[in-house]
């Protein structure tokens, strides 16, 4: 079940580029996902928590994401993820990544370290006490600051076909996140019918997804931007993950009246 990392790291990464007023979440936010295989058993948990920090005098969010296997699924296939992310109010830019992953054996220990004013990525692995440096771009996110930042962009101008990239910045490397808009859509949640904006990111075929097209990502149609649902056709089954509990929103949710 080395798959339910693939469903996590959507969560934790999905991004947009625009601009907007900022405001789309606070201190205090948490949003907890339940995860599904082949929409009956309960794959495991992702959980993402937000807390106010400063640096250098300045303020700054300080992000907790978490994921983790439960119930049968754990006992084959044990995953403890915790990914967190430390951001500057203003830009919403990280300056501190941290990834530590146990997937069934398969671990990593890893931090970023980025330093805007040179544009490099200093990343430590402490599994290997191994230390290098990386040139990045000026605008590159971590996995989790791009969902923060895309949380803060306007997304009302979008047309269905359009195509929007991301640089992030993952271990030794930059990598460009290119999503699709599909359209708007109302969603049946824990939290009643919600209106959502609709997008696929285009992820490589192969040996977990069924096609490059496989993934579909449902965002609430308001300021506060959520994930609500994910959708990943996968080689053997499906996986799906739904908004499980939402508490501490910065504005309201985008609800429909029955």
């Amino acid at each position: 079940m080395k798959i339910l990392i693939y469903i996590l790291s959507f969560i934790l990464s999905f991004s947009v580029i625009s601009q907007e007023k900022r405001g789309a979440f606070k201190d205090g936010e948490h949003l907890k996902y339940r995860l599904s295989y082949s929409n009956f058993l309960t794959a495991g948990y992702a959980t993402m928590d937000v807390k106010k920090t400063t640096n250098n005098g300045k303020e700054a969010f300080h992000v907790i994401g978490k994921g983790k296997t439960t119930g049968m699924v754990n006992l084959f296939f044990k995953v403890r993820d915790n990914y967190e992310t430390y951001f500057y109010k203003d830009s919403l830019l990280p300056y501190h990544f941290i990834r530590q992953i146990n997937e069934g054996g398969y671990t990593k220990d890893k931090e970023i370290l980025f330093d805007r004013t040179k544009n490099k990525a200093i990343v430590k692995d402490k599994e290997k006490n191994k230390k290098e440096t990386f040139t990045i771009k000026e605008n590159v996110h971590d996995l989790l600051s791009s969902l923060y930042y895309m949380r803060n962009q306007d997304i009302s101008g979008f047309k269905i076909g359009d195509e929007i990239n991301l640089p992030i910045f993952l271990d030794q490397e930059t990598m460009n996140m290119k999503l699709r808009f599909l359209g708007r859509e109302t969603i049946n949640t824990k939290y009643g019918k919600i209106k959502t904006v609709k997008f696929r990111p285009l992820v490589a075929s192969g040996r977990v997804f069924k096609e490059k097209e496989s993934v579909t990502i449902w965002v609430s149609d308001d300021k506060n931007k959520i994930p609500l649902r994910i959708k990943a056709s996968l080689s053997v089954g499906s996986l799906r993950a739904d908004i499980y509990k939402i508490s501490g929103l910065a504005n309201g949710l985008a609800r429909v009246k029955n």
